[in-house]
């Protein structure tokens, strides 16, 4: 059975994060499953985690009042999910649902921002590597709400 540690550091997310950083983060980190239905976190929620996914699919959703949840993106195994909990005031963006049986690996938040806060090279390190996750999300919204409002790209959002 693999250690969480080469589970991580094999993941292409802290892949060449050098061993005392990959020390760090991994005490700030746990095996975590999900049912199918079950939400990971809520809009507007602390955000205080962030996952690998293992296994299983999750997909990010929009909710108004009154209104059917839009899915803006499904994220599955390989990829991250959440990025919230690194930017201020720590609320969730959307809500997470696991689309099927889902395992994870949960980084608690906090725990990173206080090890960020002691040791700035881990945090730029980091957010240098979420920075992309943030870019996919955006854009993931972007395109469905292209889709929703019928615009096409050279139109623009």
């Amino acid at each position: 059975m693999k250690s969480l540690q080469s589970i991580i550091e094999t993941h292409p997310f802290f892949k060449g994060l050098d061993e005392p950083y990959l020390e760090l983060v991994t005490g700030c980190a746990s095996n975590v499953r999900f049912n199918a239905g079950e939400f990971i976190y809520r809009q507007d929620e602390e955000a205080d985690t962030f996952y690998i996914i293992r296994q299983g699919k999750v997909s990010l959703e929009i909710c108004q009042p009154g209104h059917e949840p839009m899915v803006l993106q499904t994220v599955s195994e390989g990829e991250i999910l959440g990025w919230a909990w690194i930017v201020p005031p720590y609320h969730w963006k959307f809500d997470a649902q696991a689309v099927e049986l889902t395992r994870t690996i949960a980084f608690d938040g906090k725990c990173l921002r206080n090890k960020c806060q002691e040791d700035h090279g881990l945090g730029y390190e980091l957010l240098s590597r979420l920075l992309p996750v943030v870019g996919k999300t955006m854009d993931a919204s972007r395109l469905q709400l292209m889709n929703v409002y019928g615009i096409k790209s050279s139109e623009g959002v």
